[in-house]
């Protein structure tokens, strides 16, 4: 085999021991992030602690309500 093949033959070993596998692991990478979503139980749970917030916001606001009539300047001691 002439010098020169051998040189042709070169930039593409180069890709297939470097370039490719890479390539390879980066496009299975992607895939897998792409199927990551929420499962049902999952979508349940964001609910439902969702659902918990806004009612401790209910009472925080309740609370501030009746801290303001029985001591009006209690955010001051804070």
């Amino acid at each position: 085999m002439p010098w020169y093949a051998i040189v042709a033959l070169v930039p593409m070993i180069i890709s297939m021991l470097i370039i490719a596998p890479l390539w390879l692991i980066l496009s299975y990478k992607s895939k897998k992030q792409s199927n990551q979503s929420l499962t049902e139980e999952e979508f349940y749970q964001i609910q439902q602690l969702a659902t918990k917030a806004e009612k401790l916001a209910d009472r925080v606001q309740t609370l501030e309500k009746l801290l303001d009539v029985e001591s009006p300047n209690w955010q001051e001691k804070i």
